[in-house]
């Protein structure tokens, strides 16, 4: 398939005098190794109508080996804009182009308008929806994703500890909440209107075989809004709460975080090894679903919708002849993709667990 473009490619830029580029093209593409295809499941039904509450790794898995490859084969419909905007009741068909399996979507419920003919006869023609009524099917479960996408962020050290700082509430209170004046503390203040995220330091990450100090976990516990300004203390009101607002409380710039539902699978461009940190929302277990933190992030080449392999670290053991401990091989368990990124750290869903998963399971290039 990489051969045939390649050719194409060769041929049309000959025409318009490129002809050395194209060429450079296609020797690269003989030295190059090719992407791993996606491979398609021997028990797949070949059509598939979409329901409501699919995501479109639910889709692409009654299709796929390994569903994270679907847009590999989403094959351009001239009709529909955008193929990852799929809705219920939309029709999704794996077909065979050119040797290539590729997956085609087909609108569900096709509008009919009036199309003129010789004769003066009227025929009704099917034709292709362009703005469903219903909400596009997201990329994967938003349910478990939304919390971490706007209520924890990564920060330096450095950051926390000279951000301003919660002095007390109003009347002398130590605790506040939504709709509660506080005093607040510090330099760079900014202007009366100015909306902030109330932060508390929650975790320190620290890279397991490093001892690095990777950052600092802030979970995001309300908002505030500067109502009067004072030399280096500013008069707020809490327009949110998630709990109680304390004395020494932080206070950062609000972040503008949309929810994009899209998150477009990928493997990541560079070689990449990691080490799971933690498991996010009160629990201990890893499985499926659950939000982890890894100990690499934007300087090792991790993006959004990057997908690693979860690998289970293996068993310290004896070994009885030599009278020595030894660690196991560790063996592939499962799969996870980035959905928020930080410079030395990242999130990512489970999105499978074939086997128990824990704290410093290895994560590596699928």
């Amino acid at each position: 398939m990489r051969k045939m473009l390649c050719c194409s490619v060769a041929s049309r830029s000959a025409v318009s005098g490129r002809g050395l580029a194209a060429a450079m093209v296609l020797l690269l593409a003989t030295l190059l190794p090719a992407a791993p295809e996606a491979q398609v499941r021997e028990d797949q039904p070949g059509v598939y109508v979409v329901q409501q509450g699919d995501t479109l790794w639910d889709i692409a898995r009654v299709f796929l080996d390994e569903p994270w490859r679907w847009p590999d084969l989403w094959r351009v419909n001239p009709e529909i804009e955008n193929p990852h905007l799929i809705y219920p009741g939309d029709v999704v068909r794996l077909r065979w182009i050119d040797g290539e399996p590729g997956l085609v979507l087909e609108r569900g419920e096709p509008s009919r308008t009036m199309r003129a003919v010789p004769g003066d006869v009227t025929r009704l023609q099917p034709r292709i929806r362009y703005e469903p009524l219903v909400s596009a099917i997201p990329s994967i479960n938003l349910e478990a994703v939304g919390p971490f996408l706007s209520s924890n962020r990564v920060v330096r050290p450095r950051q926390l500890e000279n951000a301003p700082y919660v002095v007390q509430g109003d009347s002398g209170r130590l605790l506040t909440g939504a709709g509660d004046r506080m005093y607040v503390r510090g330099r760079d203040l900014g202007e009366v209107g100015d909306a902030y995220s109330v932060v508390r330091r929650a975790t320190n990450l620290i890279d397991p075989d490093s001892g690095e100090l990777l950052g600092l976990e802030a979970e995001e516990i309300g908002a505030a809004r500067t109502i009067s300004l004072a030399g280096d203390i500013a008069t707020m009101t809490v327009t949110s709460s998630r709990e109680d607002i304390r004395i020494g409380d932080r206070i950062l710039p609000m972040e503008a975080r949309a929810l994009d539902p899209t998150f477009f699978p990928s493997a990541p461009t560079n070689t990449v090894s990691g080490r799971i940190l933690k498991v996010l929302g009160g629990v201990s277990q890893v499985g499926s679903l659950s939000v982890v933190v890894l100990n690499i992030g934007q300087r090792e080449g991790l993006e959004v919708g990057n997908v690693l392999s979860i690998h289970q670290q293996g068993a310290l053991v004896r070994d009885r002849e030599r009278n020595e401990q030894i660690r196991l091989p560790s063996e592939e368990a499962g799969l996870l993709m980035v959905f928020r990124v930080f410079e030395r750290v990242a999130y990512g869903i489970v999105l499978e667990a074939r086997r128990p998963l824990a704290v410093l399971d290895e994560v590596r290039n699928p």
